[in-house]
């Protein structure tokens, strides 16, 4: 596992792509959900106190991270889908709750899918090494080619995202068109067939 520096960078560097599907405004928002989760799989280090659960355990597989992030997700879609419509920044006609649950989802499953694959990169320095695959795979899977302490990768990691989400957000280039796109859209758009608007 690498520490939290270089778990927020690892997030930061997987949420990058959402430049290029949601744009400025969204991909801000995309990335704040993966930030939200690039620390999920550690919940285990608090609920040892209280569980039977041990590190590197049942919260740091691909089943706990998407599972937690179709409940956020329904959760957010339920309770922020008025907000992000009433939102004078948010230059859409109307954003369907189907949109802000994939949003959501998509966005809490990238930073928590992130923590595994880092400390998939550092395991087992200092601690058990993961099985992310389970129950499909009950095996550990190593990799570990990071060290736990070592500052070039956590804050390297960590510059590197930054750097990155930099360049694409002075990228002028719009927006991949999806259905699930959050955002102004041009009048042509709003008139052709593909738009989505009835």
């Amino acid at each position: 596992m690498v520490d939290v520096t270089g778990h927020l960078g690892m997030a930061l560097l997987f949420a990058a792509p959402a430049w290029l599907v949601w744009g400025r405004r969204g991909a801000l928002g995309f990335t704040a959900f993966a930030i939200a989760t690039a620390m999920l799989p550690d919940t285990d280090l608090v609920l040892r106190h209280v569980l039977p659960v041990t590190h590197h355990g049942i919260t740091h597989t691909v089943v706990f991270v998407v599972l937690a992030s179709i409940l956020a997700g329904t959760v957010a879609a339920r309770y922020l889908t008025d907000w992000f419509n009433a939102n004078r920044r948010i230059r859409s006609t109307e954003i369907a709750s189907e949109t802000v649950f994939v949003f959501a989802t998509a966005g809490l499953t990238v930073g928590g899918v992130s923590h595994l694959f880092a400390d998939l990169l550092s395991a087992p320095d200092i601690a058990a090494p993961l099985a992310p695959f389970w129950p499909l795979y009950s095996e550990p899977v190593i990799i570990d080619v990071i060290y736990y302490d070592s500052p070039i990768w956590n804050f390297g990691l960590l510059v590197v995202a930054i750097g990155l989400h930099l360049v694409l957000a002075r990228d002028e280039r719009s927006p991949l068109e999806t259905r699930y796109r959050i955002g102004s859209r041009d009048v042509s758009d709003d008139s052709s067939p593909a738009s989505g608007n009835d």
